[in-house]
C-alpha cells in the first residue's frame, strides 16, 4: 500500500488526512499530542514535535514511505523537505523550503530577481542603534512583526516612533529565531494567490480578496474567490508570483502568496509561503471557486503522481463564487446567522460548513483568536 507521511495533526492538517485515507493511502503523522484532533484518524500517530527533522526521517526511512506533504503550516514545511531530500521524494529544496519561511531571506530572493515588495529591514535587537537606523531609513507608518510566524501572530502598525521599540520587543519574543522584520507599510487593496508547482513548473488556481481587521494587527475577517480583479491584473500577479516562487526556489507543492495594491495600481508582494493557505482557502474555497481539488494535488505532487491536466479537466460544473466570514467580537452580528446555519442548514443551501468553535467572541489580535466561521458557494459574493 502507497504510504503517505503528514506533517503536523491540527485541525489544519484534517482535510489533508481525510483526502489521504479517501484515496486508500497509508498514512503516518507527525506532532505534539496536545491538539492532535488528526491522531485518530491516521494509521500511525507519533508524537514527536514537527521540527524534529532526524527523528522524523528515521521512521519514515524505516516505514519506507512514498510522500510526505503538509497544508497550511509555516513551520512543517522545512522537515517535509528536508526527509523529501534525504529519501530522494519529491519536495522543495530545503535550503528553498527555509528561505521561504524566513520572510527576510525572502525579502532578499525578491529584491535579486526585481520581484517588487516593501522597503525593509531584519533586526534582532532594540538598541538605540537599531532605533536610530529604523528612524533614518523607514518613513512612518511602518510594520513589524517577526521573521519567522504566520497568521497575523505579533503584526503591528506602528504609527509613531515612540512605539517601535515595544512592536520590536513583541515580535522578538514571539520569532522562532528572535529576529523582527520592520518594513514599509503599503496602503492598499489586500489580496492572496494560490499556485501548485511541479518539478519546476508553475500553476495558478486562484485569487482571494481579503478583508481584515486593518491597523495594528490586520487579522483576516473575510475571504472571496474568485477575486474582484480585472483579467489583465490578474495576469499581472500571476506572472509576478511565477517569477516569485523561481527566486525562491520553490518547485513543489502548493503555495500562498499575500500582496497589497495601492490605488495607483503598485503591486508589492508582502510574502509568500511554500504551503497551501490556511483559513479554508487551499483546502474548500478553491475547490468550491474553480473545481480543482487542491489538497489532492498536494497529495498527488508529493507522491510524484501529479498530471498537469488535472488543472484543466478536473473542473466541476458546481464551481462558483466561494467564501468564508470569520465569527469575532468585531463581526458579531454573525453569530445569530451562524447560530441559524447550524439549526436549520436546510433553509441555507448557500451554505456550504458552519461551525461556532468557542462561545467566546473575543477582540482579535491574531487568527487563533476567533471563535467561528461560515463558508458558502453562491452565484454571487454572498454578503452576510
Amino acid at each position: 500500500m502507497t504510504t503517505l507521511a503528514i506533517i503536523g495533526a491540527s485541525y489544519l492538517q484534517e482535510p489533508l488526512v481525510l483526502k489521504a485515507k479517501e484515496m486508500g493511502l497509508y498514512t503516518l503523522c507527525f506532532a505534539w499530542e496536545e491538539g492532535a484532533v488528526c491522531k485518530d484518524l491516521v494509521d500511525e500517530f507519533y508524537p514527536i514535535s514537527i521540527v524534529e527533522k532526524e527523528q522524523i526521517l528515521a521512521i519514515c526511512q524505516e516505514k519506507h514511505i512514498d510522500g510526505i506533504c503538509t497544508i497550511a503550516s509555516d513551520v512543517a514545511a522545512p522537515t517535509v523537505a528536508y526527509v523529501a531530500n534525504k529519501m530522494g521524494l519529491v519536495g522543495n529544496d530545503y535550503d528553498a523550503a527555509v528561505r521561504a519561511n524566513n520572510k527576510f531571506a525572502m525579502r532578499e530572493a525578491f529584491m535579486k530577481a526585481d520581484v517588487p515588495c516593501p522597503q525593509y529591514m531584519c533586526v534582532k535587537d532594540v538598541s538605540d542603534q537599531t532605533l536610530y537606523t529604523i528612524h533614518h531609513t523607514l518613513a512612518l507608518p511602518i510594520i513589524v512583526k517577526p521573521t519567522d510566524r504566520s497568521g497575523s501572530l505579533g503584526v503591528t502598525k506602528v504609527e509613531t516612533y515612540s512605539q517601535l521599540s515595544s512592536a520590536i520587543s513583541s515580535a522578538l519574543e514571539l520569532s522562532f529565531k528572535h529576529e523582527a522584520m520592520v518594513e514599509e507599510f503599503i496602503e492598499g487593496r489586500e489580496i492572496s494567490v494560490e499556485f501548485i508547482s511541479y518539478q519546476g513548473k508553475h500553476y495558478p488556481l486562484q485569487i482571494t480578496d481579503k478583508v481584515t481587521t486593518e491597523a495594528p494587527h490586520f487579522v483576516e475577517l473575510e475571504h472571496h474567490q474568485p477575486s474582484t480583479l480585472s483579467q489583465e491584473m490578474y495576469d499581472r500577479i500571476y506572472a509576478i508570483t511565477d517569477r516569485a516562487l523561481t527566486s525562491l526556489g520553490l518547485t513543489n507543492g502548493a503555495s500562498h502568496s499575500e500582496y497589497r495594491i495601492t490605488q495607483d495600481g503598485r503591486i508589492a508582494v508582502m510574502e509568500i509561503g511554500g504551503r497551501m493557505g490556511g483559513d479554508f482557502i487551499g483546502s474548500d474555497l478553491v475547490r468550491l471557486s474553480t473545481g480543482y481539488d487542491f489538497v489532492r494535488g498536494v497529495i498527488e505532487v508529493a507522491l510524484g503522481q501529479f498530471d498537469e491536466s488535472s488543472i484543466i479537466n478536473n473542473k466541476l460544473s458546481v464551481a462558483k463564487p466561494s467564501g468564508v466570514y470569520f465569527l469575532c467580537e468585531e463581526t458579531k452580528a454573525l453569530l445569530p446567522k451562524i447560530q441559524d446555519v447550524i439549526a436549520h442548514p436546510d433553509n441555507h443551501p448557500e451554505i456550504f460548513k458552519a461551525e461556532i468553535t468557542d462561545n467566546e467572541l473575543r477582540k482579535v489580535t491574531c487568527s487563533a483568536d476567533r471563535s467561528g466561521y461560515v463558508i458558502y458557494q453562491s452565484n454571487n459574493k454572498l454578503k452576510l
